[in-house]
């Protein structure tokens, strides 16, 4: 496969992985065309050519549909009929057989939720799945297979997906418009309770009591913390090796002292004197 070509199947990839959700192994659904395009043109193994492709590893799909369409057209297409029974069998949801590109468009849906590469040589086929956003589409030419780039539709749902995550959905305004409610009472609340304690008076002492409670228990409904909770710091217990007691000095210094002392009495009894020849000689002369 040329580098260009390597390129460009590369770029639309990443286009559907990242703005799709498209994930390894890849499923591929393929229709009784491409099947036979492949078997006439001995594109053989077919998932090793698609691989090449794809650069990863993947699944051959098709359906009974597809299958029923093959057994119709008679024997020239036998051999597409068997290589398409090896194939897995993709769901879809009707009882009776239709036709296959029906059958395919069934089984995309309005999204392709179950994330379906198609692999088709129907080129109206292919003009009504560009209009399905997130549906990568897989065509042959003579002995080469080709992944088609995202049309000009999926790549303004693309852009017009991304401007609607900037701005906030109905649902998101309205929680952050309870919280923000929620929190002006809970100001309001304590406002309240200062004015409160600074007018308390003597006679007056037991109703402003209530009040506070009253305010208080108001605010717990709204579920308002004061304060923000975090986990204090509790002192760990000391360090176990800090704790062991320490030797004395003078132990110390006095067990090397012995250790000498008994090495050097153990020389002392090991040594031995030697006497040369020459003395013996010269004590024989003597005697």
């Amino acid at each position: 496969m040329k580098v260009k070509k390597q390129k460009r199947h590369r770029k639309t990839l990443t286009f559907y992985t990242a703005c799709f959700g498209f994930r390894k192994p890849f499923k591929i659904l393929c229709d009784g065309t491409f099947v036979h395009h492949l078997i006439a043109n001995r594109i053989t193994p077919a998932d090793k050519a698609l691989n090449s492709i794809l650069n990863a590893t993947v699944k051959l799909y098709t359906t009974r549909c597809v299958l029923a369409e093959l057994k119709r057209l008679g024997g020239s297409y036998s051999e597409a009929l068997e290589a398409a029974h090896e194939l897995i069998i993709a769901r879809c949801e009707h009882d009776k057989c239709i036709g296959a590109d029906a059958c395919v468009m069934e089984v995309v849906g309005e999204n392709n939720s179950g994330h379906f590469f198609i692999a088709t040589q129907d080129t109206d086929l292919r003009k009504k799945l560009q209009e399905v956003p997130g549906v990568p589409l897989v065509f042959g030419l003579r002995n080469a297979l080709f992944l088609e780039p995202p049309s000009a539709f999926q790549r303004q749902y693309v852009k017009i997906s991304e401007e609607g995550r900037l701005h906030m959905t109905k649902k998101e305004y309205q929680i952050f418009n309870d919280r923000v409610i929620n929190r002006l009472a809970g100001e309001e609340a304590k406002n309240s309770i200062t004015e409160i304690m600074e007018n308390e008076g003597s006679g007056d002492q037991t109703i402003n009591v209530q009040e506070v409670k009253r305010s208080i228990t108001a605010r717990n409904q709204l579920d308002i913390k004061d304060k923000p909770q975090f986990k204090r710091k509790r002192a760990k217990g000391p360090n176990p090796l800090s704790c062991k007691k320490k030797k004395s000095c003078e132990n110390q210094k006095l067990a090397p002292l012995k250790e000498m002392k008994a090495d050097n009495a153990v020389q002392k009894r090991t040594r031995k004197r030697k006497r040369s020849r020459k003395q013996k000689m010269a004590t024989e002369t003597d005697c």
